[in-house]
């Protein structure tokens, strides 16, 4: 850890106490000293200080991921924690939650503390799993809640796989409620899915492949808020992707239900107009909707009727997805995009402010887990990212540090990218560089 750091000529963007102001930000031991005005920094005690001069930029809060996957325990062959960790680097996160579901199912303490502490020995970023609400994922006998939050389970979640029982589900509200935890559900009811494989359409129909209608998103939705109204409980929708889901949590918000949602850079940015050709590296569950979808959550978060940006981070091997399109595997790696493709898509091609952009990355995922993070306060944890807003990329995958390489961005060009992550006070990426610890590159 870098005893003190200085980052220069930078505009803070703050969206907790929404500053927006040239401000100098010296970290000292790991946490935020202070934000001082240009040149009234005395430079006493600042010889032994590293400077940055980040001209240009704009210095946020450290970005905070609610929704990830990586893979390990028992997928390492697609993901692991460490190189998930490197790609959350170089995305500019500082904060990743990853879901339950991998291949051993985070639905113990003891898997839980395994996360944990193998994130915290590489510490590139922190890693604050979700564990699951049921075991085994099958929805069926609840696991010990309070146990999992007391062994570092900051949500819970049976992601991949609907909560379908709305008995249960009262139940497991209800217990989150006493532990005053957020539940996350993946709404998609199976029945009204089948086996779609995108979303019901024009472009479904043009390619002769089975449809996912929007309706099978929006029911178990509307049945989550009315439980969530009866319980008192606090629901969060996971990657939401329908108009109508939109205009339920609209209802729930002037209801005053506990509920928030979180939207993709891939659902925000892409359609379905993406899978023309068959291309499996656009397959995604929820699927990719037509362009009226795309519009009303692009809306909904502008507005702030949804509060987070996620990017349910879903790494496969190459192998995988060149599959045939009916056998690969849904998901997108999506660390390393996230914010390039959010800034492009939403300030510099829709007008959206920056800060507001900024919150959905930061307070907005932070407020709904209940965390002191995304934030930057004088006395708080020095985890920063640093943005150079009119920086220009084309996205290589092969550039990619997470194993998953499977992006439907690959070749597009991007404005808005990080150029600095700063955890705990240490900088891990630069440049586009993740600085792995030496033991890690063993």
């Amino acid at each position: 850890m870098t005893k003190k750091l200085l980052l220069t000529g930078g505009r803070v963007l703050d969206p907790a106490s929404r500053t927006d102001a040239h401000l100098e930000v010296l970290i000292e031991d790991g946490f935020i000293r202070g934000l001082y005005a240009p040149g009234t920094l005395g430079t006493e005690n600042m010889n032994d200080a590293l400077v940055r001069d980040v001209s240009g930029c704009i210095i946020a809060p450290g970005l905070i991921d609610m929704h990830v996957h990586l893979r390990e325990p028992g997928g390492e062959a697609n993901e692991t924690i460490l190189t998930g960790m490197k790609a959350a680097a170089a995305g500019g996160f500082t904060t990743i939650c990853p879901m339950p579901n991998s291949p051993v199912t985070a639905d113990s303490p003891e898997i839980i503390q395994m996360i944990r502490k193998r994130s915290q020995a590489i510490g590139l970023t922190e890693v604050l799993p979700i564990a699951a609400i049921s075991k085994g994922l099958a929805g069926k006998e609840m696991n010990d809640l309070a146990a999992l939050m007391d062994s570092g389970a900051v949500a819970f979640s049976d992601d991949g796989m609907p909560v379908t029982n709305s008995h249960f589900m009262i139940q497991a509200l209800e217990v989150c409620r006493g532990l005053d935890a957020l539940l996350i559900d993946h709404c998609e009811d199976p029945e009204l899915k089948g086996d779609g494989l995108m979303h019901e359409g024009a472009v479904s129909a043009k390619l002769g492949l089975k449809g996912i209608s929007a309706v099978s998103e929006a029911v178990p939705i509307a049945r989550n808020l009315l439980l969530a109204q009866a319980t008192g409980g606090r629901t969060h929708i996971a990657h939401l992707s329908t108009k109508e889901g939109v205009a339920l949590l609209e209802f729930a918000r002037q209801q005053g239900i506990r509920a928030t949602a979180e939207a993709t850079p891939h659902h925000l940015r892409l359609t379905d107009e993406a899978l023309a050709g068959y291309s499996t590296l656009a397959r995604v569950s929820p699927p990719l909707r037509s362009p009226e979808h795309g519009e009303a959550l692009r809306w909904a978060v502008k507005s702030g009727l949804i509060t987070c940006i996620a990017t349910d981070h879903a790494p496969w091997s190459l192998q995988a997805k060149a599959q045939e399109f009916t056998k690969a595997p849904n998901g997108i790696s999506g660390l390393e995009t996230a914010l390039a493709v959010a800034w492009d898509t939403l300030v510099v091609h829709d007008d959206m402010a920056p800060l507001d952009l900024i919150a959905r990355l930061t307070t907005g995922p932070a407020a709904a887990l209940g965390l002191d993070r995304g934030r930057l306060v004088p006395g708080g944890v020095a985890d920063i990212t640093v943005i150079n807003p009119i920086l220009k990329k084309t996205v290589d995958p092969r550039d990619f540090y997470s194993k998953g390489q499977n992006t439907p961005f690959g070749g597009m060009t991007l404005q808005g990218w990080p150029v600095m992550t700063i955890h705990r006070g240490t900088i891990v990426m630069e440049d586009g560089k993740v600085l792995v610890p030496k033991e890690e590159e063993k």
